[in-house]
């Protein structure tokens, strides 16, 4: 059989029409259709569109009122507790404890801290009320942020503590940058106060950063006053009266001169007989100080008693005296030599060291 015979058998594939080639071109009548269908559709839909974006407009105008509001309201607060804490008390003491630039220092802290909080929340909520008038099932959106929050609080634990009671530090104003405080774990002057990290330093200039989460207790050096402690130790037949006038002429002396007497905040005071020993017996001197100089007017006090006790002529001893230890009796044969070998006439040694007897005795 033929090529020729095999082609017609099997089936020639037709060929294309013109029509099917070339791309239909859009007459006037579809465009005409196709922006009646549009028209109709927007015709139907205006009002829901027009519903839409009148509630999120809505929303976003409450929300952004509502943020200011609030703000001017957490700033009018904070106003109102400084003028509160101006009106505690117009002594020294009540000037320290509510200083002014500290007092402006944690309540910017404090509004601030308010501040972003209130905006997290109600843009946060005005963003989730937007998504739901758009139809968009928040469900999921929560239940991610949910797992999410969970994943985080039990990674980040640490620093969701650390932040809290940075907070509520700063909240009850437990200490300010200036203040000499005892945090447990360390103890020095805060250079920095923060949300996570409090910044001291020591007496021996090192930096401590410490975790507020980490603190359990907090002694503030410097709130309120301060007792410079002396104990001075004189002999237990000393004259108590002679001792307490010479004393009180030294507080007296010292608390006219400057600047001690701005350092002072209370007369200088004689407690008494703070122990009685067998020997000696110790005398307290106390004084109430600005907070933080203890230190320095118990040195100052210490040197005026020393001196003033030198030209009295009264004696300071150093507590109780050790007793003299007995030195043992002396060994009477201690001083005696031991017997030698040439003591005895017939022995060996005395025989050989012996004078030999001169040739002319014998004979």
């Amino acid at each position: 059989m033929s090529l020729s015979a095999v082609l017609p058998a099997a089936g020639a594939s037709p060929s294309p029409s013109p029509s099917e080639t070339t791309p239909a071109v859009p007459t006037l009548q579809d465009a005409q259709e196709s922006a009646t269908n549009a028209a109709s559709w927007i015709e139907e839909n205006w009002s829901t569109w027009l519903a839409i974006g009148l509630r999120v407009l809505l929303i976003a105008v409450i929300a952004v009122v509502l943020r200011i509001v609030v703000r001017r309201a957490i700033t009018k607060l904070i106003d109102r507790m400084n003028r509160t804490a101006q009106a505690v008390d117009g002594t020294a003491l009540g000037g320290l404890l509510v200083n002014a630039e500290r007092r402006r220092q944690r309540s910017q802290a404090i509004g601030s801290v308010l501040r972003s909080v209130a905006s997290f929340l109600i843009l946060g909520t005005a963003a989730l009320m937007i998504l739901s008038t758009f139809q968009i099932n928040l469900a999921p959106l929560l239940a991610s942020a949910g797992v999410a929050g969970v994943a985080i609080g039990f990674g980040a634990r640490n620093l969701v503590t650390d932040f809290l009671s940075g907070v509520f530090m700063i909240l009850e104003d437990q200490y300010g940058v200036g203040d000499t405080i005892d945090a447990g774990v360390a103890s020095g002057e805060v250079i920095e106060v923060g949300l996570r990290v409090t910044k001291l330093r020591g007496d021996n200039g090192e930096i401590w950063y410490v975790r507020n989460g980490e603190v359990k207790r907090i002694g503030n050096l410097s709130q309120g006053w301060a007792t410079a402690g002396v104990d001075v130790t004189v002999k237990a037949d000393e004259d108590l009266d002679r001792v307490r006038a010479t004393i009180d002429g030294v507080a007296e002396r010292m608390s006219k001169e400057e600047p001690w007497n701005e350092l002072l905040w209370g007369p200088i005071e004689v407690l008494g007989l703070d122990s009685v020993l067998l020997d000696s017996m110790v005398v307290r001197v106390s004084a109430k100080t600005m907070p933080g100089k203890s230190l320095l007017v118990e040195r100052e006090l210490r040197w005026r008693i020393k001196r003033a006790f030198v030209a009295a002529d009264i004696p300071i001893v150093g507590g109780a005296t050790v007793p003299a230890q007995e030195e043992p009796a002396a060994d009477p044969a201690a001083a005696v030599a031991a017997p030698s070998a040439y003591a005895n006439a017939s022995s060996p040694q005395a025989q050989a060291a012996s004078p030999l007897t001169p040739p002319s005795a014998a004979k």
